[in-house]
C-alpha cells in the first residue's frame, strides 16, 4: 500500500502501536486455522458456563463445511445466517469461510418484510437459521431462491442443567425457553451436519481477495445495500485491531461478546479479531448485565467492545450487586457518541480504559479510535488506524480539501476499505472519489460524515450528511419509516429524524401532517408499524405538526425538522 498523504496523528499513537501494519497473506479461515494449531486446547468459547477448546471448534467447522458443502454450497454462493449470538454462529460463520462460499448476516429481530427485501437481493439457496426464526424464511414466496434450511436450537449448546432449569414448570422457565427456541419442521437440524466427516483439505479453499461477507447497511434512500468486504478487507481490520491493544495477550485474552455478531462492530471484534488472538469469547444472545455479571465475578473481560448505554447499565447494575469491575483492562465504545457521564465511572471502578472508537459497514468497520492510554481525547473519535489515510474535503466538490481544523465530509482509504456493493455500480460509485493525477493509493471512500482533524490528528464528528439515524448502534433510515407511515390513513406528510438521547444516542422521532379530520393517535401509529419494523426502527414519539419545511422542488428539509423539534 502507498500512503501518499500526511499523517499528523502517527505522533499521538499510544506507545507500541505501528504506522503500518503487514497486511494478511492468508483468509480468515486461515487466522481460525492458526489460532486451533496454536491454542487447541484453550477454550474458544464460552456459553452459560459450557466450553468448547479450540481443537473443538476446528474440528466442528470442517464437519459443518461439509455438511454444507453436501447440500450444494460450492465457492462463491452466498449462505444467509439468522442467528444470534451462540457457539453454532461462530461455527456455522468459519464454517461458510472455509469453502469460499460468502457469508451474509441478518438481524433474527428483523421483520419478515425486512428479511425478505435482503434475501432477494442476495439470492441465498442455504440458510442457517435460529429455530425462532425459521416459520418467517420458510413463508418466502417461491420466487425467494432458499432451498435449504439449517436449523438451530441454540440451547443444546448450554450446559445439561440449564437446559433441565429451562424446562421446569415455571413461568419464568418456559418463557426463557420460548423466547430461546421452537419446534420447526421441515428443516435440516443443525446437529446433523456435524455428523459429518471432516471436509477435504483441498476442496474450495478461500484465498485473500475472494468475497468474504455481504453486510447489510442502511443507505439514504432506506434500501438496505449490501457491503461486499473481501477476507482481506475483515483480516486486515482484525489486525489493525490486534495492533491498536499491544497490552491484550494472544492466548489468554477474555472477550466478551455482547454486542450482536451479526453487526459490524461485533463481528469484527468478536468473531475474528478474538478467534484470531486465541481469546476466550464468552457469548451472550442478548445484553442482561445479570448474565454479564456472573461472568465477571469468574473471570473479567481483557477485552469488552460494546455501545455507550451498556456500560452505563453495567456500571449501575455492577454497583446495585456489589459486583467488582476490576480486572477489564480495555473497553472500546462504539456507534454513538461516547460522554464523559459513563468513562468517568466505569474506568473508576474497572481500573481499565474506556476508549472510543469510529467506523462503518463499509470500512469492515473499524476506521479510528482513541488511543488506549492517558492520550485519549473525550468528544472525539480518535486517530485513524495504521494503513489508513484520512482527508477532509468540500462535501459539494470532494476532490477540494479543506483547510487544516476546518469542517468538511470525511473520506478515507486503507485495506480495510470495501470495494463496493452487492450487484450496485451505480451506488458504489456514489460513493467513491477518484485519485488525483498521479496518486497510486487508489479511489477515497466518502463516508457522509462531516469532521473536523485537529494538528494532533484526532477527529471530531460533527455532523452527517447521510441522515440515517443511530439508536442504539443500529441505523434507520428515515426514508423507510417514513413510507410505512404514508400509508397510514390518518398520515399526510411525514419526516422522521433522530434527537439526542441520553440512553441511545439518538431516538426515532415522526413529525407527521395529520389528514383532514384526522386526530393524533401516537400509540397506535407506533403499534400500525411494528409489524413492518424492527423495534427500534418504530419512533420512540410521533408530534403532530401542521406543515413541513420544504425545498424548491418539494422535498421535505429534514434537517430544519429536527430544528424545530429541538427548539421545541
Amino acid at each position: 500500500m502507498t500512503i501518499t498523504t500526511p499523517r499528523p496523528w502517527l505522533s499521538s499513537y499510544a506507545e507500541g502501536v505501528p504506522a503500518e501494519i503487514e497486511l494478511p497473506t492468508g483468509s480468515l479461515f486461515d487466522l481460525l486455522e492458526a489460532s486451533v494449531s496454536e491454542y487447541g486446547d484453550n477454550i474458544a468459547l464460552e456459553f452459560f458456563g459450557a466450553t468448547t477448546t479450540y481443537a473443538e471448534l476446528g474440528e466442528q467447522v470442517l464437519r459443518a463445511a461439509e455438511g454444507l458443502r453436501l447440500l450444494g454450497v460450492q465457492k462463491g454462493d452466498t449462505v444467509a445466517l439468522v442467528l444470534p449470538n451462540c457457539p453454532q454462529h461462530v461455527v456455522a460463520f468459519y464454517a461458510v469461510l472455509r469453502l469460499g462460499a460468502i457469508v451474509v448476516e441478518h438481524n433474527p429481530l428483523y421483520t419478515p418484510r425486512e428479511l425478505r427485501h435482503q434475501f432477494e437481493d442476495h439470492g441465498a439457496k442455504v440458510a442457517i437459521v435460529w429455530n425462532n426464526v425459521v416459520e418467517t424464511v420458510q413463508r418466502f414466496p417461491a420466487d425467494v431462491a432458499v432451498q435449504s434450511i439449517v436449523s438451530i436450537d441454540i440451547t443444546r449448546a448450554m450446559p445439561f442443567g440449564t437446559r433441565a432449569l429451562l424446562r421446569l414448570p415455571i413461568a419464568k422457565a418456559r418463557e426463557s425457553r420460548a423466547a430461546l427456541t421452537t419446534a420447526v419442521r421441515g428443516t435440516v437440524p443443525w446437529r446433523t451436519l456435524l455428523d459429518h466427516p471432516t471436509v477435504d483439505g483441498h476442496i474450495f479453499r478461500p484465498t485473500t481477495a475472494d468475497v468474504a461477507l455481504i453486510q447489510y447497511t442502511s443507505g439514504t434512500t432506506g434500501s438496505p445495500r449490501g457491503a461486499t468486504l473481501t477476507h482481506l478487507n475483515l483480516a486486515t481490520n482484525a489486525a489493525q485491531a490486534r495492533s491498536w491493544v499491544p497490552s491484550v495477550a494472544r492466548g489468554t485474552s477474555v472477550v466478551y461478546a455482547v454486542l450482536p455478531m451479526f453487526h459490524a462492530y461485533g463481528l469484527t471484534l468478536c468473531l475474528t479479531f478474538a478467534m484470531s488472538m486465541g481469546s476466550r469469547l464468552v457469548l451472550f444472545p442478548k445484553f442482561d448485565p445479570d448474565l454479564v455479571l456472573k461472568v465477571v465475578r469468574k473471570h473479567p473481560a481483557t477485552f469488552l467492545p460494546a455501545v455507550p448505554p451498556i456500560y452505563e447499565r453495567l456500571t449501575a447494575a455492577a454497583d446495585k450487586a456489589g459486583v467488582s469491575l476490576r480486572g477489564i483492562e480495555i473497553a472500546i465504545s462504539g456507534a454513538m457518541p461516547l460522554s464523559a457521564s459513563i468513562v468517568e465511572p466505569w474506568e473508576e471502578r474497572s481500573g481499565g480504559y474506556l476508549v472510543e472508537g469510529y467506523g462503518l459497514s463499509e470500512t469492515s468497520p473499524v476506521l479510528m479510535a482513541n488511543p488506549v492510554g492517558p492520550s485519549r481525547r473525550a468528544g472525539t473519535v480518535g486517530l485513524p488506524l495504521p494503513n489508513t489515510e484520512a482527508r477532509v474535503v468540500d462535501p459539494e466538490n470532494p476532490t477540494v480539501d479543506r483547510a487544516a481544523g476546518d469542517e468538511g465530509e470525511l473520506i478515507v482509504r486503507g485495506p480495510q476499505v470495501f470495494s463496493g456493493y452487492w450487484k450496485k455500480a451505480e451506488e458504489t460509485a456514489e460513493v467513491f472519489v477518484p485519485a488525483a493525477d498521479g496518486d497510486d493509493g487508489g479511489p477515497w471512500f466518502r463516508t457522509g460524515d462531516i469532521v473536523t482533524i485537529d494538528a494532533d490528528g484526532f477527529v471530531r464528528i460533527v455532523d452527517r450528511i447521510k441522515e440515517l439515524i443511530i439508536t442504539g448502534g443500529f441505523n434507520v433510515a428515515p426514508s423507510e419509516v417514513e413510507d410505512a407511515l404514508r400509508s397510514h390513513p390518518s398520515v399526510a406528510d411525514v419526516a422522521v429524524v433522530g434527537l439526542p438521547s441520553d440512553h441511545s444516542g439518538e431516538e426515532v422521532v415522526a413529525a407527521v401532517v395529520l389528514a383532514p379530520g384526522a386526530e393524533l393517535d401516537e400509540q397506535g401509529l407506533r403499534d400500525y408499524l411494528r409489524p413492518s419494523l424492527a423495534a427500534y426502527k418504530v419512533p420512540k414519539r410521533v408530534v403532530a405538526v401542521d406543515e413541513l419545511p420544504k425545498s424548491l422542488i418539494g422535498k421535505v428539509i429534514r434537517r430544519q425538522v429536527r430544528d424545530q423539534l429541538l427548539a421545541q
